[in-house]
C-alpha cells in the first residue's frame, strides 16, 4: 500500500510540475540555509579525545599579576590559558603523571640537500614525546625521539605524512636528514595522516587550523633561542641582571600548554598536592602572588571554557532553524493550495469506500516525497555554502566546512520531517472531505 501511495505521489508532482517545484524549492532552500549553519555548529563541537575524556587536563597555574587578574574578554576562569616556561620545564621533573606534555606552536625554514625542493616554512610544534601517545597520533614509519631530547639539544625531527611525501616521495625516510633554519635534523620518525578538528591540544592558536608538519623535542629551546609562534602574553619582566632569550625564558610570559594525563582519582589528587605545594614554594620566592588557584580541566570543558563554539554561532544556528520554520509556512500554503484542487479526486475515493485515514496517510506520504526531493537538493545548496564560506576563510577552516555522510543524512532527514510539518494540516483538511459535494457535480 505504501508503494502505491509512493507512486500516487509522483503522479501528482508531475501532474502539477510548477506548484510542485515551488514546494520542493522552499523545503530545499530552507534545508540548505539550516544546514549550512548547522553543519559549521557540529563540526566546531566536536571532540577528538572524547574517548580519553575522563583522563586527560588541560594545566593552568595562577601565576598572573597580583593587582590584576587575568582576563581574556570577559571569557574564562580568569587565569591564564598557558604557561611560563620556568612553571612548565618545573612540572616536567614530576613522576606522578601517566604522561605529560609541554609544547607550543613554531616555524622552520625546511631545505633538503641536493633536492629540487625549493625551501619553504612548515608549522611546526615543540613538544615532549608524550605528545605522540597521549593524543594517539598514528606511526607511518619508525619511532618517536629518546626521553633524553625533552631535556637536552638532540637535533631530532618527527614529520607528518604529508611533508614526507613531498621530500621523500613517500618513502620511509627514517634516518634521513632535513636542515631546518639551515641545521641538519635526523628524521626519527613520520606520523600518518593525523588531523583533529578542532585542535583540542591546542585551542590558543588557530583551533580550526591544520596540525602541524613538523615535530621538534621540546630540549631545543636554548641551543636554537626557540621562541613562540603562538599567544605570548606576560605582566612582568625577569630581574634585571637576565636579559635576552635567557631573560624570555625566565619571565612571567605565558606561552606553553601545558596537558597531563591521570588514571585514576588518587592519581589526580597526588598530583593537586604536587601543584599546590609547588605553588606555595613559588610563593615564597616571591612569585604567585595572587591567592593559590590552579586548574585541571577535562578537553570537553576545556572546549567549552574557550568557548571553541561561541554564543554567535549557537544563536545563528537558531536563526537557521527559524529561517525554515518560514520555508515550512510558505509550503504549508502550497501544500494546501495543491490538495484543495485534488479535492474532487479524494471525495471519489470516499465515496468508493476508502477511509479518512487512508487519504490522511496518502497525502502525507506525497508530503514526504516532497521532503525527500527538497532534502536531496538542500543537501547541493548547503555544499554550495559550504564551499562559498572555504573561500571567503581562504583555508582557515576548510575542515569544519565540509559535510560528512551523518549530517548529509541528517539533511535528508531534516527536510521530510519540516515537510511532514508543513502537510500535516493540508492533509488533514483534504482528509476531512465531504465526499456527496463532489459527487453532486461529476
Amino acid at each position: 500500500m505504501i508503494g502505491y501511495y509512493i507512486s500516487l505521489a509522483m503522479r501528482s508532482l508531475r501532474g502539477t510540475p510548477i506548484l510542485s517545484a515551488l514546494m520542493i524549492a522552499a523545503i530545499a532552500v530552507g534545508v540548505g540555509a539550516s544546514m549550512t549553519v548547522l553543519t559549521l555548529n557540529y563540526m566546531m563541537s566536536q571532540n577528538a579525545l572524547a574517548h580519553k575524556d575522563d583522563v586527560l587536563y588541560a594545566v593552568q597555574l595562577d601565576s598572573w599579576d597580583p593587582n590584576d587578574a587575568y582576563n581574556r574578554g570577559g571569557r574564562g576562569n580568569e587565569m591564564p590559558w598557558q604557561l611560563t616556561y620556568r612553571d612548565a620545564e618545573a612540572l616536567l621533573r614530576s613522576d606522578i603523571p601517566t604522561r605529560q606534555v609541554a609544547m607550543h606552536r613554531f616555524g622552520f625554514t625546511v631545505t633538503l640537500e641536493d633536492s629540487e625542493v625549493r625551501p619553504f616554512v612548515a608549522e611546526t610544534r615543540v613538544t615532549t614525546r608524550d605528545f605522540f601517545s597521549m593524543f594517539d597520533v598514528p606511526m607511518l614509519y619508525g619511532n618517536i625521539w629518546n626521553e633524553d631530547a625533552d631535556t637536552s639539544p638532540v637535533q631530532t625531527v618527527v614529520l607528518n605524512k604529508a611533508l614526507n611525501e613531498k621530500l621523500f616521495g613517500g618513502e620511509d625516510s627514517v634516518g634521513k636528514t632535513v636542515e631546518l633554519n639551515g641545521e641538519p635534523f635526523t628524521v626519527a620518525g613520520v606520523i600518518d595522516y593525523w588531523n583533529p578538528s578542532p585542535k583540542v591540544y591546542d585551542l590558543n592558536n588557530s583551533p580550526f587550523s591544520d596540525s602541524e608538519e613538523l615535530y621538534i623535542p621540546f630540549g631545543l629551546h636554548r641551543k636554537f633561542e626557540i621562541y613562540s609562534w603562538g599567544n605570548t602574553n606576560g605582566w612582568n619582566s625577569p630581574d634585571p641582571g637576565v636579559d635576552g632569550f635567557e631573560g624570555h625564558l625566565l619571565s612571567e610570559s605565558v606561552w606553553i600548554q601545558y596537558w597531563v594525563e591521570l588514571d585514576n582519582a588518587t592519581q589526580k589528587q597526588d598530583y593537586e598536592n604536587f601543584l599546590t605545594g609547588y605553588i606555595q614554594q613559588q610563593k615564597e620566592q616571591g612569585r604567585f602572588q595572587r591567592p593559590l588557584k590552579f586548574g585541571l580541566t577535562h578537553p570537553s570543558k576545556w572546549l567549552v571554557l574557550n568557548e571553541v563554539l561561541r554564543d554567535d554561532n549557537r544563536v545563528l544556528g537558531w536563526a537557521s532553524l527559524a529561517f525554515l520554520l518560514v520555508c515550512v509556512v510558505n509550503a504549508v500554503a502550497l501544500l494546501l493550495a495543491k490538495f484543495l484542487r485534488k479535492a474532487p479526486e479524494a471525495g471519489v475515493r470516499r465515496a468508493l469506500g476508502a477511509s479518512r485515514n487512508a487519504i490522511f496517510l496518502q497525502h502525507l506520504i506525497e508530503s514526504s516525497c516532497i521532503g525527500v526531493l527538497g532534502g536531496l537538493i538542500g543537501i547541493g545548496f548547503a555544499l554550495l555554502g559550504l564551499s562559498g564560506i572555504r573561500m571567503l576563510s581562504m583555508g582557515q577552516i576548510d575542515q569544519i566546512a565540509s559535510m560528512d555522510w551523518l549530517m548529509m543524512l541528517s539533511a535528508v532527514g531534516l527536510a521530510i520531517l519540516a515537510s511532514l510539518l508543513a502537510g500535516l494540516y493540508p492533509a488533514w483538511r483534504i482528509s476531512r472531505t465531504n465526499p456527496s459535494v463532489y459527487l453532486k457535480t461529476q
